[in-house]
């Protein structure tokens, strides 16, 4: 950004990764303490995004915003970015390895089918073993289903 937008004076950011949100920083690049970096921030938390990371490119333009209208600027640019931009809603999966005798594909496949599971790898022979991957909020039912059938085997993966 620095680069293609060379003449300008401010390049203020913030960002925020994983999960729990808990990895996040914001930088005011040499404007007033938190009239930057932490209104991009905030608008960021608004919407409750993740994986993610607004620049805002700043040139003087001649008018004075004091720190209220560099607050004001900086948080409207990040709510205008968010709202043109595209956001991309991604499921987090757990991927467990279902291992069972060949008796009892018929009731390992209706558990894949009730809760609209793909096989992304199987192996049917004596002892099947397929892998699947599995929306975190449904883990524990699906392990549950899994389980009730007899001589199941269920690892979860990395």
């Amino acid at each position: 950004m620095k680069k293609e937008h060379h003449s300008a004076r401010h390049h203020c950011y913030a960002w925020r990764l994983d999960l729990d949100k808990k990895r996040y920083r914001a930088n005011d690049d040499g404007e007033p303490s938190n009239s930057a970096g932490k209104p991009i921030l905030g608008q960021i938390q608004s919407f409750d995004l993740t994986n993610v990371f607004i620049v805002v490119v700043r040139y003087f333009g001649g008018t004075k915003l004091g720190v209220g209208g560099l607050i004001d600027a900086y948080r409207t640019a990040a709510r205008m970015a968010i709202e043109d931009g595209t956001i991309i809603e991604k499921q987090v999966k757990q991927r467990m390895s279902v291992k069972f005798p060949y008796g009892s594909m018929g009731s390992v496949m209706k558990v894949l089918k009730d809760f609209d599971l793909e096989m992304l790898t199987n192996e049917f022979e004596i002892a099947c073993v397929l892998t699947t991957e599995v929306r975190l909020d449904l883990v524990e039912q699906v392990s549950t289903s899994f389980e009730d059938i007899d001589h199941v085997t269920l690892t979860l993966l990395d």
